[in-house]
């Protein structure tokens, strides 16, 4: 099938949008709001299982929650966007958000603190899906990847950042004191999107087909081996992330006793191996194909884990050696979630919301299973974490291996520029 038109420099009009720069800004912020959920307070984990109680486990569930509501989230305010308009089911959203984040800071229990996270979680998701909706209402092909591109400037330093911030925050205050400052973030993101951002989607265009129609989207798409394929690899491959992030804040301060202040330095360093990654993948677009990408990053995600794996395994190099795995297989998700994107969602342009919702929901509920089974060892060894990291990053190779298929010639320039759209978007969330 021919792709012809798809590939033009067009922008749509919409009234009253604001500048280019001005819109990247605000979406930029209101993306963030996964990264940050998930960072920020990460460097306070140890300092939560004192307070509460808890085991490491229990600590870590409180991230699962999240990712599960993420996940699950985008499920919901995609099609509701599609249906609705999207600026009612935004607000809706970030008015949740600012509402669970401050009930977080006051949670009497991990237990609580579990089930606010997940409403959170469900809540930020609105931002991820709807955001990218937006722009795709009002910009298609190259326009659209360029914009993409200028986002990535944005939402690109949140990964990057929340941990910083989260460990410098702990400096003089307490963990409570990190979701105080995400209600507050959820203040001024509602502010500027009820001010700034108007409808982009007009009635006329809304879907009516309801829960029916986009049931119906979501089984074909699980009827295609190679979408599947390429989604699991993509997700499994994403789980390695949050493998790490749930288990690097005991890993780091309590095995090998970093101050919170030098974890998230630690942790912003492997987030700038993710965006440089991403940037090398994004100049590579139309230079090397998609699946060779794919094949580099995942190849580099396996090696990476598995050297990680000897290197806890036999204690040599100590922290240091650690680290330089933990960089080249955190980074490589740079190459692999742009490309797994690019190829499965190639076949698919008249149903790209779903494909792209389902791709999202996999990625993140991967991830939720992945993050408590770091724990499974107790929180006084890196063991645990670097034996779920090279299991998945090991089961995403062989799924990418046997199930996925290479995409016809006819589709690699559209590929190319789903590439550059999905490059910047992937390589900044899948550090969160």
């Amino acid at each position: 099938m021919s792709f012809t038109g798809q590939l033009t420099d067009t922008t749509r009009t919409a009234p009253s949008v604001p500048s280019r720069w001005r819109l990247a800004l605000i979406l930029g912020a209101i993306t963030a709001v996964g990264p940050l959920s998930i960072d920020m307070y990460l460097p306070a984990f140890p300092d939560i299982s004192v307070e509460f109680d808890s085991t490491a486990a229990q600590v870590q569930l409180t991230l699962t929650a999240c990712l599960i509501g993420l996940a699950f989230g985008q499920l919901l305010a995609g099609p509701l966007s599609d249906a609705l308009g999207r600026r009612r089911p935004l607000l809706v959203g970030v008015a949740v958000y600012l509402i669970a984040s401050l009930l977080c800071a006051f949670a009497p229990s991990t237990t609580v603190l579990v089930v606010l996270r997940f409403v959170q979680g469900m809540a930020g998701a609105a931002g991820l899906v709807i955001a990218r909706a937006i722009i795709r209402d009002l910009y298609t092909g190259v326009a659209a990847a360029k914009f993409f591109s200028m986002l990535m400037l944005v939402t690109g330093a949140a990964p990057i950042l929340a941990p910083m911030i989260g460990s410098q925050l702990l400096s003089f205050t307490s963990w409570r004191g990190v979701f105080i400052i995400l209600a507050v973030y959820g203040v001024v993101m509602g502010i500027a999107a009820l001010v700034s951002l108007p409808d982009t989607l007009p009635r006329e265009q809304r879907r009516r087909g309801g829960v029916k129609d986009t049931l119906g989207s979501f089984g074909r798409l699980f009827q295609d081996r190679s979408f599947v394929g390429y989604a699991l690899a993509g997700g499994l491959s994403f789980a390695t992330i949050f493998a790490y992030v749930s288990a690097s804040p005991f890993v780091l301060q309590v095995v090998y006793e970093v101050s919170p202040q030098v974890y998230g330095l630690l942790f912003a360093l492997n987030s700038v191996g993710i965006l440089i990654f991403g940037q090398i993948n994004g100049w590579l677009v139309g230079r090397v194909a998609p699946r060779t990408l794919l094949n580099i990053g995942m190849a580099s995600s396996v090696t990476a884990s598995l050297a990680l794996l000897f290197l806890v395994s036999t204690g040599l190099f100590g922290l240091p050696g650690v680290m330089v795995a933990l960089f080249v297989g955190v980074s490589s998700l740079g190459l692999v979630m742009p490309n797994a994107t690019t190829l499965a969602l190639a076949e698919y342009p008249n149903a790209a919301g779903a494909a792209s919702a389902l791709l999202g929901t996999l990625q993140f509920l991967l991830g939720a299973l992945a993050a408590p089974l770091v724990s499974l060892g107790g929180e006084n060894t890196a063991l645990p974490m670097a034996v779920v990291m090279a299991a998945v990053s090991l089961g995403a190779l062989v799924i990418y291996r046997t199930m996925t298929r290479p995409i016809p010639a006819e589709e690699q320039e559209l590929a190319a520029v789903i590439n550059e759209e999905t490059g910047a978007e992937a390589a900044a969330t899948s550090v969160r």
